[in-house]
């Protein structure tokens, strides 16, 4: 279903190469994704001043990047693209704005319908050089090309999304050492988030598997 007061918008066929994509889950809600995003953002790219009123969809710079930000809903779904609802104070969208997204996309749906929309929003953004997207749920049908993990409080049990993003995890990040098994495969780095410490080596590692 729909949101009212919101469109989804179709987007043309894409001929060219999908854009990378970097999937950023965690173990709980308020792990720290969206903080791991903006320190990610922050290395990327190059802060490029937009006018108050518009933000550049898909402007050929094939040197920047983009986000999506996934929220679950129950029965509606849309992309959200309005400057004035993504750049309010204290919304997640705001700050990935403000770490130097040169697009940012909001999309809502439930769990059914995430198919169809997320290949719209990624469609959407297809001339940047990349795009970082937050929510288990979104890894999971994208399956970026690089996904890291964000581990927070401990809690001993983990949702079933959780545990498939863990297993699909690149690179796993946390304060103190998970209490679960973590995949033999993934890069492990212990760093905090409030504030932001120790991710320098993290972002290095990043932009090595980028090249």
């Amino acid at each position: 279903m729909q949101r009212k007061g919101h469109s989804i918008k179709k987007s043309k066929t894409i001929t060219h190469k999908r854009p990378l994509i970097i999937g950023i889950g965690g173990s709980h809600s308020g792990a720290g994704k969206t903080t791991v995003a903006e320190a990610l953002l922050k290395r990327l790219t190059k802060r490029v001043k937009k006018d108050s009123d518009t933000m550049t969809l898909c402007n050929s710079d094939t040197q920047k990047w983009g986000a999506v930000k996934y929220t679950r809903t129950a029965i509606y779904s849309s992309i959200i693209d309005t400057p004035e609802i993504l750049s309010q104070k204290d919304k997640d969208t705001a700050r990935l704005i403000n770490a130097g997204a040169e697009s940012v996309l909001w999309v809502q749906s439930p769990p059914e319908e995430l198919d169809d929309i997320l290949s719209t929003a990624v469609d959407r953004l297809a001339c940047l050089r990349g795009i970082i997207v937050e929510g288990n749920s979104a890894i999971e049908f994208l399956k970026p090309d690089i996904v890291i993990f964000v581990s927070g409080r401990q809690s001993g049990v983990l949702k079933k999304s959780a545990e498939r993003v863990l297993e699909m995890a690149d690179i796993i990040l946390f304060k103190d050492k998970p209490s679960m098994k973590l995949p033999a495969k993934a890069k492990k780095f212990k760093i905090t988030l409030a504030p932001v410490s120790g991710f320098d080596e993290c972002l290095d590692y990043i932009e090595k598997l980028l090249k």
